[in-house]
């Protein structure tokens, strides 16, 4: 009897491994397969019959275990992407989230109103560089602060950074909030720890930064420190757009109005149809 396992084979039995711990088990099992592979997910969903080396199927084995123990994904390949860009990620960061995209995409609006003027820019919690890179990317004309904490984290953003070749418009700075910042800018931009530790999911809790993802007994002490610092960071016709948990706007936004009483205050929902940033503007607004 031949021994040969095919990558159909391997991919089926790894999702069943993987479906008492994962909702994308087939997926996981895909791109775990593809990282071992060296190769495209595509490919290895084309290359059905392709028979894995006894080799390739201890290595695949193994990424299935770590999977099956709740490791994500993301940490397992080395690699997130994140608004069309290939980031990578491990333990010393977050990994980036879909969601976040719609964070990007309001600063890109926001960012719009200033036409080519100059534009500074402060990611507070930088992580992995996901936010700020996404945003140098698409803002040519940009300077941004990306500023973190975790020195650990800032040596992930360096480097990813570095892979996109925007050290020159995008500073790294260590540090609490805003105080690193070296004046005030036109946007700050922040998705910061608003999880509470005992109600995530087990994977995350296990293996995802505790200083990214604490945000205190209700979520929120990050909130009410950064957006009590704000006003004296941003210029005059400045604006802060903020990630929240899905049942956190409403204390956001009364933070907002208590720190910036004269703002215009707004707030987007995801794709998902949960709340998912809020932000505000001071009225002195560009015309």
């Amino acid at each position: 009897m031949s021994d040969t396992v095919t990558i159909q084979h391997a991919l089926r039995t790894a999702a069943e491994q993987l479906r008492a711990v994962s909702t994308t088990a087939r997926l996981d099992a895909e791109l775990l397969l593809a990282h071992t592979l060296g190769w495209s997910r595509a490919k290895v969903v084309a290359e059905r019959d392709y028979a894995l080396t006894p080799e390739q199927q201890a290595i695949f084995a193994a990424l299935v275990a770590r999977r099956a123990a709740h490791e994500p994904v993301a940490y397992l390949t080395g690699h997130r992407e994140f608004f069309g860009i290939d980031l990578l990620v491990d333990r010393r960061v977050l990994i980036p989230r879909p969601e976040t995209e719609v964070l990007v995409e309001m600063v890109l609006a926001e960012a719009r109103r200033y036409g080519n003027a100059p534009l500074t820019i402060a990611d507070v919690g930088v992580g992995s560089g996901a936010i700020a890179i996404a945003l140098a990317m698409h803002l040519p004309h940009a300077i941004l602060y990306g500023v973190d904490l975790s020195a650990s984290a800032l040596e992930v953003a360096a480097a990813n950074i570095a892979r996109y070749h925007l050290q020159d418009r995008l500073t790294l700075l260590e540090g609490d909030l805003l105080e690193p910042l070296p004046g005030p800018v036109d946007l700050i931009v922040s998705n910061p720890p608003y999880t509470i530790l005992n109600e995530i999911e087990e994977g995350v809790y296990r293996y995802e930064p505790h200083l990214a993802l604490d945000g205190g007994p209700d979520g929120l002490d990050c909130y009410r420190r950064l957006i009590a610092a704000a006003p004296a960071y941003l210029k005059p016709q400045g604006a802060i757009l903020l990630e929240i948990g899905a049942w956190q706007s409403e204390a956001v936004v009364r933070l907002l109005h208590q720190a910036m009483p004269q703002a215009e205050i707004g707030i987007q929902r995801d794709l998902a149809g949960r709340e998912r940033v809020v932000w505000a503007r001071n009225r002195d607004v560009i015309r």
